[in-house]
Order: structure tokens, then C-alpha cells, then sequence
């Protein structure tokens, strides 16, 4: 990637700032109709979707209600959830659209995933050492961090964390390495890991137990979709958010690296930190807008809908600045992000680049 002079950083930090300014200016009822909109589609898939699973005959009618809660489920968790979490309606006042009290359809507290994303993850992106999003603490994506024995089965750990990435997310805060090495008190490891399990525990009784108690005799058909439903959400978010993190070209960083960064810096930091997936308008949105990774750690507080307004405009300042503007197909992407999974899999002296 071309190197910024510091003249050229502050000039690339004024037009992104110009650009986020655009549209925070421009906020009005179009999004809040937008959200709004996103909320009742959300619900009626899942309404549809429990009546096929509770109420339906045979194996067509069970696959058309796994796949609509599936599709409540992803809707719920990433254009709604994740958006609303991250403050893009907080200036809407609608206590609904609060961050700090907005809770999701998944075994992530959300109290935690605000501290280990929003805080943790978007400030230092991609910086080893700070950023616990890397490899999620299990998987080893650059010959930079340390090899251990266990990474030869690191295509086994992808694949679990993809089944249940809801689970990976939730424990994430948890930070158990720095709790194994004593840098987190014992109480405070105690409180997050009750919070964890407090949140799963809800989670199981509403889809394993509740649900499936009130379908009567159709119990194990509804055990068994809400099962499926939220397996495809897992599997769903996993390709999405790897794809927006560890393709082949996204950057890694030291510590060193970041001091002193300032605002400019961290712009070009985001930007080659991430990687977008390019789609049509509801592929965007069962993504969460995340198919614009990059526009979105640019600006995470931005209604995630605008990032398709602004996308050109960030790649026409990338050609101006001769920056990698990393874009590309869903299967294209993931194929990226299993070659650096499997080329890191490898020791140091056998890996080859």
C-alpha cells in the first residue's frame, strides 16, 4: 500500500471528515423510516416463521419456517442489533433506538459486546496484541503472533467458532487469557462470566424449552427448527464478519506502529484494516451493511443504509491517494480468508508466502 506524507494524512482525514459531516447534517426521517421499517420486517419473519414451525405439516413447511425465523435472527442481529449498538439512532431519542439499552436476539450480553467492540475492537483495530477481534484469541492470522502446536488444528477451531459463533461472541469479553494470567481480578472475571451465562441461559429457555413447550405435541419440530434457525444465523454472521476482517490484503499492525496516530492515521488504519463485499440492495441488509466494512470502521456511528451512498466516494478518495480499496465477492472474499487461516496454520519455518 502507498505510503501518506503527513500533509497528504491530514488532507485524506478533511475529505472523510467532510464526507461523515455530509450525512450526519442530512439525518432525518428517511432513516428513522428506514430502522422503523427494518424493526416490523424483523418481527413479522419471526412470527411467520414460529406459525410454520408450530402449526405447519411436513418437511416443505418446516424449511419456509426455519429460514423465515433465520431470517428474523440475522435481520435482528445485524442490520438492527448491531447498528442500533453502536449509537447510528441514538440521536433519533426514541428509547427503542438507545445503544446503551438496546438488547439482541443472541448469546451476547450486550453490555459485553459494547465494551469489547465498539470500545476494544474499533479503536484498535487490527494492532496485535490490542485488538481481541483478531483471530477472536483462538485462530493465528499473521506470522506475526506467536505459533503454538495447537494452531495445527486451527481449520477444526474455524469451523466451531463458525457453528457457534454466537457463543464466541458472547464469551469474548471474558478476556479467559488475561484472567488465566492474573491481569483480571477474580470478581470482575466472576461478573462477566455470570452476565454470559445469565444471557445464554435466556436464550436457550426462549428457543429450546419455551417455544418448544408451547407447540404441544409438535415439540421436537420446533426444538428442532429454532436449532436450525439460529445455526444459519452462525454460520451467516461468521462468513460476513470474517469476510470484513481477514481477507488476504488486510493490514496487521504492532503497537508501535499506532503511537501518536492521529485521527488522519487511524482513518488509513481502518481503511486497510478492512475489506467490503460487493452485492445487491437486500444482500446489504442481511449483512447488516457490513458488505461496506470498510465505510462502516470508518464511520461506525453513520446509519449503516448511508454507507452504499458513500461508498463511491471513499474509493474515488482512495484513487486520489493511491490506497487499496479491498472489495470483492462473498465467495471470492472467503476464499481469501481460508488461505491466510490455512497459510497460518503452518510453523514459521514451513509457512511460505
Amino acid at each position: 500500500m502507498h505510503t501518506l506524507t503527513r500533509p497528504q494524512v491530514d488532507e485524506f482525514q478533511a475529505e472523510l471528515d467532510a464526507i461523515r459531516a455530509r450525512v450526519m447534517n442530512s439525518l432525518g426521517q428517511a432513516d428513522v423510516d428506514h430502522i422503523r421499517k427494518m424493526i416490523a420486517l424483523c418481527r413479522a419473519s419471526e412470527v411467520g416463521g414460529r406459525a410454520l414451525l408450530h402449526f405447519g405439516v411436513g418437511p416443505l413447511s418446516w424449511i419456509a419456517g426455519v429460514l423465515a425465523l433465520a431470517h428474523a435472527k440475522i435481520l435482528d442481529n445485524m442490520e438492527i442489533g448491531h447498528n442500533v449498538m453502536h449509537g447510528q439512532y441514538d440521536w433519533t431519542g426514541d428509547p427503542a433506538l438507545n445503544s446503551q439499552t438496546f438488547e439482541w436476539d443472541i448469546a451476547c450480553d450486550g453490555e459485553a459486546w459494547r465494551h469489547s467492540h465498539n470500545v476494544t475492537h474499533h479503536t484498535y483495530t487490527n494492532i496485535l496484541g490490542k485488538d481481541r477481534d483478531l483471530g477472536y484469541s483462538l485462530l493465528r492470522m499473521t506470522p506475526e503472533q506467536k505459533w503454538k502446536p495447537r494452531h495445527w488444528l486451527q481449520p477444526l477451531a474455524n469451523l466451531m467458532l463458525a457453528l457457534g459463533f454466537q457463543y464466541g461472541v458472547g464469551s469474548h469479553d471474558l478476556e479467559l487469557g488475561r484472567y488465566k494470567h492474573g491481569a483480571i481480578p477474580k470478581p470482575v472475571f466472576k461478573e462477566r462470566l455470570n452476565r454470559f451465562l445469565g444471557k445464554v441461559g435466556k436464550q436457550w429457555f426462549k428457543d429450546y424449552l419455551l417455544f418448544p413447550a408451547l407447540a404441544l405435541w409438535s415439540a421436537p419440530r420446533v426444538l428442532a427448527g429454532n436449532f436450525a434457525a439460529n445455526l444459519i444465523r452462525n454460520l451467516w454472521t461468521y462468513v460476513v464478519i470474517f469476510c470484513g476482517h481477514f481477507t488476504e490484503h488486510v493490514a496487521i499492525y504492532r503497537q508501535e506502529d499506532c503511537l501518536n496516530e492521529s485521527r488522519g492515521d487511524w482513518y488509513v488504519r481502518q481503511l486497510a484494516g478492512s475489506s467490503n463485499l460487493t452485492g445487491g440492495r437486500w444482500f446489504h441488509i442481511l449483512t447488516g451493511h457490513l458488505s461496506h466494512q470498510i465505510e462502516h470502521h470508518l464511520f461506525p456511528d453513520m446509519p449503516a443504509h448511508r454507507y452504499v451512498e458513500i461508498a463511491p466516494q471513499v474509493q474515488a478518495l482512495c484513487r486520489k491517494y493511491g490506497l487499496r480499496y479491498n472489495t470483492g465477492s462473498l465467495f471470492r472474499q472467503y476464499l481469501a480468508v481460508m488461505k491466510r487461516i490455512l497459510v497460518n496454520t503452518l510453523p514459521p519455518k514451513v509457512a511460505v508466502a
